[in-house]
């Protein structure tokens, strides 16, 4: 069964994605196995999908212009400015389950989705 809590840790908050200890300790575990100190988690949304918009969700090295960050008990969660609007109020899990693994992204601003569960409008 995984920690669905949402940390509470988080230090600076300028965008309205959460992040779930579970995810959290993903993460850090992730990182740890690569030797990597200098990277981050970055979500974003970018055009595509049978229904618009497909979400990112992958580790970068980069700040760019615009990006907002929030810091989830030493892990950094960035979304660039276009994505803050689309995300403002999701949270990412991670479950690891019999039936699935991976992240997830639960997020009340998406109006419906595809099959596939990774776009949305």
């Amino acid at each position: 069964m995984t920690d669905t809590t949402l940390s509470t840790n988080a230090v600076t908050r300028e965008h309205g994605v959460a992040l779930t200890d579970a995810a959290a300790d993903k993460v850090k575990s992730l990182l740890s196995q690569e030797g990597r100190d200098d990277l981050r988690l970055r979500v974003a949304v970018q055009p595509g999908g049978c229904s618009g918009l497909i979400y990112q969700l992958y580790f970068d090295e980069r700040y760019l212009d615009g990006d907002k960050v929030a810091d989830f008990d030493g892990v950094e969660v960035i979304v660039d400015d276009m994505s803050v609007p689309y995300l403002d109020g999701a949270s990412i899990d991670f479950k690891d389950t019999i039936s699935e693994q991976g992240f997830t992204i639960d997020n009340p601003n998406a109006q419906g989705s595809c099959a596939c569960g990774d776009s949305f409008h």
